[in-house]
């Protein structure tokens, strides 16, 4: 049993874990990004810096940027405590040890939070949530999102996926999902039924491994495009 959590938790990756987890080119990095459930993500923040085209959207967005960074702190100890309690189910190659996996979370939530205000005022941070999207069809390039689908089967059924998914695929041109595993290390029981229905609306739907594997297993994601 690798983790227990009732409801998303407010946990943001880095810029080079999302390169990592999306298998993201160079090329990739030049487009139109919509990240869809960032949280607390330095990705914005860090690829803004680098000139890079990102919008967040999250519904922990309503918050202000120190209520967001006490959630993190609210939930940091009990994630790394349940992840001590299963050192078999972790690898630590990218992140060495539960401690240091706890310092780049707290210091990726530090590098949002001093963007978020400010990318707010700009437009980069929106308070927006899966499966209805404020944006025009095709508005984006290329749709990511990072430890929600299929992460949190239990509390989002097949229907949710599937209408979170169309309406990815309706503002952007491709989407990316990681990872395929549950919070129990499974591979979703919504990926079948996710890949049998795109695939009859006429996408390509392609599983790929990638560098970044923290949940043992959990190195693939799914990509969906236009065939």
């Amino acid at each position: 049993m690798a983790m227990q959590l009732d409801q998303v938790v407010p946990f943001g990756r880095s810029l080079d874990e999302y390169v990592q987890m999306f298998d993201l080119s160079d090329r990739d990095l030049q487009k139109s990004i919509l990240g869809v459930g960032d949280g607390p993500a330095s990705f914005n923040a860090e690829g803004t810096a680098k000139g890079y085209r990102i919008h967040s959207i999250d519904p922990v967005y309503i918050f202000y940027a120190e209520q967001i960074q006490q959630r993190v702190l609210a939930v940091a100890d009990g994630i790394i405590n349940q992840i001590k309690a299963t050192p078999n189910d972790w690898v630590w190659t990218y992140h060495r040890s539960p401690e240091a996996l706890k310092q780049h979370r707290l210091q990726v939530a530090e590098t949002f939070c001093a963007d978020f205000e400010q990318g707010k005022r700009e437009g980069r941070y929106t308070i927006e949530e899966l499966p209805h999207l404020n944006a025009t069809d095709g508005q984006y390039d290329l749709g990511l999102c990072s430890h929600l689908l299929f992460l949190y089967s239990d509390q989002l059924d097949t229907d949710f996926h599937v209408q979170s998914i169309a309406e990815m695929l309706r503002v952007c041109r491709e989407v990316r999902i990681f990872p395929l595993l549950t919070l129990m290390l499974q591979l979703s029981p919504h990926l079948q039924p996710v890949l049998e229905t795109f695939r009859d609306r006429g996408f390509n739907c392609k599983i790929q491994t990638v560098n970044y594997e923290l949940q043992k297993g959990g190195n693939q994601m799914l990509r969906i495009g236009r065939l």
